[in-house]
């Protein structure tokens, strides 16, 4: 992995109009990204993953505006580009898979068809035979065998698994340096969720791809991820190497989502669930927004909000027991978080 930074994302900040007020879906975001890396973004749905990433790429609806903080791709701050300056970025720069490969795919046209659409559309001078060639080059490198017998296959004829590998040849025709992959094995089935996960950071490696990867279950991306962002109500929470969150954990938020893993439920036990439920972020709460939902919350959680505490060159938390006048809490699966 390079340490190049690719992109870099400081102190964004995302509101959606609404009839009820301003939703403050993103807020005051930091983070970077280096090529070739996998970064995980984690966290309970409605945290902010997803607006996040479409800001990025400005895929959001026409009541969502960014409201401060910049983004910058080789150092170019693309903040301000409108969607005439964003189309040459699409495609070459970065792209995105969802969740869903059947809203993604036409029903109509056959898979090798829309593959070679999307090989047309950033290669528009190479001959038919060309296209053709290159598709299977591109179906073979996401797993789809023989793909001369599967060219004329239609999306119907595909499982969950085979449809969401076509979607990346489609993706992947353009060599975007940056892919962001937005809950992409959700509705598979767990053991087709492994596969597209390994191909995932097959294809990274084979291609240099940096990607960012969201989701809502820490235990589905530890398998490919170098480092994982904890999100929590439009803020990061909590960012590390994967083996500091995992092993290091020191945001109750990042605990909660831990002890929530079936794999570390206690026998006899009911598997773990975080109480309460998210806050509305139209009026965000004072202070640290877990801090109702927190069982080691603070005094001072409920009126100021934590600053990002350094544990290490690459690892940082929001939470007010980092701070060194804060008592000594025990990590409820192992590890301390302090001292």
């Amino acid at each position: 992995m390079s340490e190049q930074k690719l992109l870099e994302v400081e102190h964004l900040s995302v509101s959606f109009d609404t009839p009820q007020g301003e939703l403050k879906a993103v807020r005051d975001v930091s983070f970077s990204l280096c090529e070739g890396e996998v970064l995980a973004i984690v966290g309970e749905s409605g945290s902010g993953k997803s607006v996040l990433c479409k800001s990025i790429m400005k895929l959001l609806n026409a009541d969502a505006r960014i409201t401060g903080g910049s983004i910058r791709v080789d150092g170019v701050d693309i903040t301000g580009y409108r969607q005439r300056d964003m189309e040459r970025l699409r495609g070459k720069l970065f792209s995105m898979v969802f969740q869903d490969p059947m809203t993604s795919l036409n029903p109509t046209m056959s898979i090798g068809d829309q593959i070679a659409e999307a090989v047309r559309v950033h290669a528009p001078k190479r001959s038919r035979a060309e296209v053709r060639n290159r598709v299977f080059e591109l179906m073979d490198l996401v797993g789809i065998e023989e793909p001369e017998k599967r060219y004329d296959l239609y999306p119907y004829n595909f499982s969950g698994g085979m449809r969401q590998r076509s979607v990346l040849a489609i993706v992947l025709a353009s060599n975007p340096r940056m892919l962001f992959a937005d809950e992409p094995t959700t509705a598979l089935d767990v053991t087709i969720q492994a596969q597209i996960l390994d191909l995932l950071r097959d294809i990274q490696k084979k291609l240099n791809t940096a990607t960012i990867l969201v989701s809502h279950d820490l235990g589905v991306v530890a398998r490919v991820a170098d480092r994982i962002a904890v999100m929590y109500a439009g803020k990061i929470v909590e960012i590390g190497t994967t083996d500091e969150i995992f092993y290091e954990p020191r945001h109750p938020y990042t605990w909660g989502l831990m002890r929530s893993l079936p794999s570390n439920a206690r026998e006899d036990e009911p598997l773990y669930t975080i109480p309460g439920m998210p806050p509305v972020l139209i009026n965000p709460p004072k202070g640290d927004a877990f801090a109702c939902r927190n069982e080691y919350a603070l005094a001072i959680d409920y009126e100021e909000e934590p600053p990002m505490f350094q544990l290490s060159p690459t690892h940082f938390a929001a939470t007010w027991l980092l701070d060194p006048r804060a008592p000594r809490i025990e990590f409820p699966l192992g590890g301390r978080n302090h001292g």
